[in-house]
């Protein structure tokens, strides 16, 4: 049997940052790679994850980080794959884009329209979408480096709106769906990324819903 391909498309939880070093764990540690070393030989897991990542918005202080504008692309280049894994969000809650979850949800409404599209007509329907809702931003904010920048208590209140809309996204165009703030916790240390352990169940948690969602 051919070995299936995950894409997961994704921002800095993604990509791996280590809010301890402020660089990125090593391919044993990050999320994505244990997920890899879950399926063993069964499946090829493609990280596309990168810091700062938004949605759909431009934000000119940081360059090329427009998800919208990028993810037709990467699917291009890494197709054929069975699943593709969505986890945005969090980038979006920053003080300066002021949005509310309504907004940050209509975002991801427009994003997986374009994924359905591409699937459907230039994959014959060959894949699926799992989204997941990021980990809540940490109790923390306030005291973190990137407090300022995301707004301190504001972000984590629309960060714990997001569930219910992401939710209902999923039902309404039939993807899988994992409210990754039921498992995980965003770091004591910066109150935006992952712990050691947080990488671990996520990737736990998202096995668990391949392997489901594959009939492996």
């Amino acid at each position: 049997m051919a070995k299936r391909r995950i894409l997961c498309f994704g921002d800095s939880l993604t990509w791996g940052y280590n809010p301890d070093t402020k660089e990125r764990y090593d391919e044993n540690t990050r999320w994505t790679g244990i997920l890899q070393n879950l399926f063993k030989e069964t499946a090829i897991v493609v990280e596309e994850g990168q810091n700062g990542r938004t949605i759909a918005t431009d934000d000119p202080a940081e360059g090329e980080k427009n998800g919208l504008k990028y993810i037709e692309p990467c699917m291009e280049s890494q197709k054929p794959f069975d699943v593709i894994v969505i986890m945005l969000g969090s980038n979006d809650l920053k003080r300066k884009f002021n949005y509310a979850a309504m907004d940050i949800a209509g975002e991801m409404e427009i994003m997986i329209r374009k994924v359905k599209s591409y699937i459907h007509f230039s994959m014959n329907d060959s894949a699926e979408i799992l989204l997941i809702s990021p980990p809540l931003i940490g109790e923390k904010i306030r005291d973190s480096w990137l407090g300022d920048s995301f707004g301190y208590e504001r972000a984590r209140e629309v960060s714990s709106e997001l569930n219910s809309w992401y939710k209902m996204i999923a039902q309404n165009y039939g993807c899988s769906y994992i409210n990754a703030a039921d498992y995980i916790s965003a770091s004591d240390t910066d109150s935006c990324h992952l712990t050691i352990d947080g990488n671990a169940e996520l990737a736990r948690v998202v096995y668990n819903q391949l392997i489901s969602m594959l009939d492996m």
